[in-house]
């Protein structure tokens, strides 16, 4: 972009304004190359909160920007390559970045557009826990809620790129992608790489001057006064820098800083949001205690008003968040880096004086990130979603990413062993660890589970799958054991060590950095447990056990629902088949029995077809048996229920009604019989009992034709009416004949059980003539390929009727034969 050096920042601003409406989108990165290049700090200064929001969109989702999450590389190579390389670690962006952090520049990030929970604890003067809010709140000199962030560059790109994947949730989707494909799912799964790496250490960012670094960001002191309802703890650069003679960074330190930033802010950004009550009843005791010696302090203070009503009014907020599965599938990529991260930290040394001296900073953040700043929001992030996400088949990313938080032997270096026939790989005994400081995400979440299958369809394919995948992966040998010691150091009582009563439960304390106040090593493991369930759920919290007798109940009704999900799926696949069998060329030319009472007895089975239905029954079946296998299940007691669920079909192959009970206004279901029909397990059959003539207009039939044909009809029975009748009561074929095609039987056989029918059968066993056929779609259909073929055999349209007349007489005759109605009138 051939622009002059002396040029003012604000023209050189309008100037990129102007190029982003008139040239194309690879041009427009070439010259903004160009820009970064060779344009010092001073004048990029200006141009840099313009740029990021072009970029990644606006905070209140008005301006889309660069739409990062619609550009896939199928559909738009070119320009998904260009914006790859330009947001790239290396690329131009962060290389603009980095030039403007060496300068110390801050910008500001409002305050109200921060997730839920941080944004009403900082519009009352609340600090929230985590380290990335610390020094960084700017209040407006008037008071009010405008408050602001002063962010470095590295913060203010990063909080916007995380924030996007938020504010930008209702842009415009022009064809349908899988998210992983998209750009920003490209280049989250790239700034975790580089920023966490699994192997080596991040590469120091590029310097603009000759011999020194990049500063790292200097402490500030806040401009008004905060309690923190997590513990306050040193920054991380404190611990590494405070002693150094230059204001440059140590490399290790900056390394950390980077790290620790991105993945601060996308834990942030995509994991807080839940409500401030649940998270406060999540803080430990001494917290609590804590924030209320702060409301004491200031009781006597002009500030004790607002801060009481602010600490009350931030308790009871509830925050309305609905994630969208692109921000599930987000999240799983982040949980299954981070523990692909965790898992490549290098074995620990024997000698634990050692360990202190030789590991590096990075090493020390691989150990603690997954407890230290991501359980405790991905657990709420999780419970949100398992009792929120809808009933449907979209609740599979969510169950993804659980079972990839709870499988980190799935990420671990090693790889298993190449065995001829692959055989379910044991969890070793090294996780057991793992999995007791993370009970309540094995256990809680399973119930969770289970209470969710059984309130779905399990006929249908999709959530088979989910059972079948949830209990394969807790079926994976030693897996359950090791959940269940869980448990039992969970409900070991504290009778042995005296001073165990002086100890308090800490939380992992997610925000701070990770090597402040490093806790001494408390090798108790029930301690542990314990430790984590009250951190998670507060000490007054019930815990409900996975291997107990209430669970267990459920996992014996779901079984039940598996059988009988089953059998319903053998009944429709039966039934399909039936109704393929039974399709002849006569239902071409009026109504089948299904079409006139209008009664529908399938699902979305038939629309996908046998094969659905056959994985349908694969993955039940084997879900059964992992069930067995988890919760040591007799064999022969769960046969003997899937042989009650199949005699549960009466002889005729169909359903029984649901459960109901008779009262003086008819049958009432109960409870049972409501969760029967809501899962598809019975049903009532549904028929049409008026006049057939006077059913709603249905899709297949033309509306004119249908109200002409019925005034046609009416003419007819009204003029013929008692040559009809006499016809109908001759003991002859003629009558049996007249009878079969001219009266209403369904009608004439429910008006002698239903008294409510009496008066309405009256008028159809009349005889009457029908031509509502013929406003079929597929009768005209047909009729007008009948007419087609005989003129092309030079058939006239008078004989062509004669002849379509004479083969339905020849039909109907046949029929009158062939069926149970053939028996003398009773009068």
């Amino acid at each position: 972009m051939a622009v002059p050096h002396l040029q003012q920042p604000s023209f050189l601003l309008a100037s990129l304004k102007a190029d982003c409406m008139n040239k194309p989108f690879a041009q427009r990165c070439h010259d903004l190359e160009i820009v970064i290049e060779d344009f010092p700090a001073k004048e990029l200064h200006a141009i840099f909160p313009w740029l990021v929001e072009n970029i990644f969109g606006s905070l209140d989702g008005i301006i889309i920007g660069w739409n990062l999450r619609c550009l896939h590389g199928r559909a738009n190579p070119t320009e998904y390559a260009i914006a790859l390389d330009f947001l790239d670690p290396s690329g131009p962006m962060m290389k603009l970045v980095y030039k403007l952090q060496a300068e110390e520049y801050r910008y500001e990030f409002p305050v109200s557009y921060l997730p839920g929970p941080v944004k009403a604890s900082m519009q009352e003067r609340v600090l929230p826990e985590c380290s990335l809010y610390h020094n960084k709140v700017q209040f407006p000199p008037s008071g009010g809620l405008g408050s602001n962030l002063a962010l470095n560059p590295f913060e203010y790109y990063m909080f916007y790129f995380a924030i996007s994947l938020i504010t930008q949730r209702n842009s415009p989707i022009t064809h349908h992608v899988s998210p992983s494909n998209s750009a920003y799912f490209s280049l989250v799964d790239t700034y975790l790489k580089w920023f966490l790496p699994t192997e080596g250490s991040v590469l120091p960012p590029p310097s603009s001057n000759p011999g020194g670094g990049i500063p790292s960001p200097a402490p500030r002191s806040p401009a008004v006064p905060f309690t923190s309802y997590g513990i306050h703890h040193t920054s991380l650069l404190k611990r590494h820098i405070a002693h150094q003679p230059s204001v440059n960074a140590d490399p290790a330190s900056q390394e950390i800083w980077r790290s620790e930033t991105v993945l601060k802010v996308f834990v942030e950004m995509w994991l807080h949001h839940y409500s401030l009550e649940m998270y406060q009843k999540m803080q430990s005791p001494h917290v609590k205690l804590e924030v209320l010696h702060y409301r004491l302090s200031i009781s006597s203070t002009h500030h004790s008003s607002p801060a009481q009503s602010g600490y009350q009014a931030l308790h009871a907020y509830q925050e309305l968040f609905k994630p969208t599965e692109e921000h599930v599938l987000v999240i799983r990529l982040l949980v299954k880096h981070l523990h692909a991260f965790a898992n490549s930290l290098k074995p620990e040394p024997l000698s634990p004086s050692a360990h202190s001296h030789t590991a590096s900073p990075l090493e020390e953040f691989k150990r603690v990130v997954i407890p230290r700043f991501v359980q405790q929001k991905l657990y709420i992030f999780l419970q949100h979603c398992f009792g929120h996400w809808p009933l449907d088949a979209s609740f599979r990313a969510v169950l993804e990413m659980w079972l990839s938080y709870v499988q980190p032997w799935r990420y671990a270096p090693e790889k298993p062993l190449q065995n001829a026939e692959p055989q379910p790989r044991s969890v070793s005994e090294k996780w057991a660890p793992f999995i007791r400081e993370n009970l309540l995400m094995y256990t809680k979440l399973f119930v969770g589970f289970l209470n969710r299958a059984l309130r779905t369809d399990l006929v249908s394919a999709k959530n088979a799958l989910m059972v079948f995948r949830v209990a394969k992966v807790f079926a994976q040998p030693n897996l359950a054991e090791m959940i269940q010691k869980g448990e039992q150091l969970f409900l070991e009582p504290e009778l042995v060590i005296p001073h165990r009563q002086h100890r308090i439960f800490m939380t992992p304390t997610l925000g701070g950095s990770f090597l402040s106040s490093w806790p001494p090593t408390i090798t108790d493991a029930s301690f542990k447990v314990k430790s984590h369930v009250y951190c998670l759920e507060g000490q007054d919290s019930q815990y409900k056990q996975m291997f107990g007798p209430e669970v267990r109940n459920l996992v014996l009704r779901l079984a039940q629902l598996i059988g009988q999900a089953q059998q319903t799926a053998k009944s429709i696949s039966d039934h399909s088949a039936e109704t393929m069998a039974s399709q002849s060329f006569l239902s071409w030319f009026r109504f089948s029995p299904s079409d006139m009472n209008g009664s529908y007895t399938g699902n979305d089975l038939d629309e996908i077809g046998q094969d659905s239905i056959k994985k349908t029954d694969e993955y039940l079946e084997k879900a059964q048996e992992y069930l067995c296998q988890i919760f040591r299940l007799n064999e022969a007691q769960l046969t003997q229920m899937m042989m009650n669920c199949g005699a549960a079909q009466d002889e005729n192959g169909k359903k029984q009604l649901p459960d109901c009970i008779e009262s003086e206004d008819g049958l009432i279901l109960t409870p049972l019989g409501r969760y029967q029909i809501i899962n598809g397990l019975r049903r009532f059959e549904i028929e049409y009992q008026g006049d057939t003539d006077l059913q709603p207009i249905r899709s297949y039939e033309n509306a004119t034709l249908v109200r002409l044909l019925f005034q046609l009809s009416s003419i007819i029975n009204q003029r013929f009416a008692d040559q009809m009748e006499i016809l109908c009561s001759r003991e002859d074929f003629i009558g049996r004949l007249c009878r079969y095609h001219l009266t209403n039987p369904f009608l004439t056989e429910k008006g002698r059980h239903s008294p409510a029918l009496k008066q309405r059968s009256g008028r159809s066993r009349r005889p009457r003539i029908s031509l509502r056929f013929l406003a079929s779609y597929r009768t005209l259909l047909s009729l007008f390929m009948i007419y087609f073929i005989a003129s092309w055999f030079c058939i006239g349209p008078l004989a062509c009727t004669f002849i379509i007349l004479l083969g339905y007489l020849l039909c109907a005759i046949v029929m009158t034969f062939f069926t149970e109605r053939w028996k003398p009138h009773q009068h």
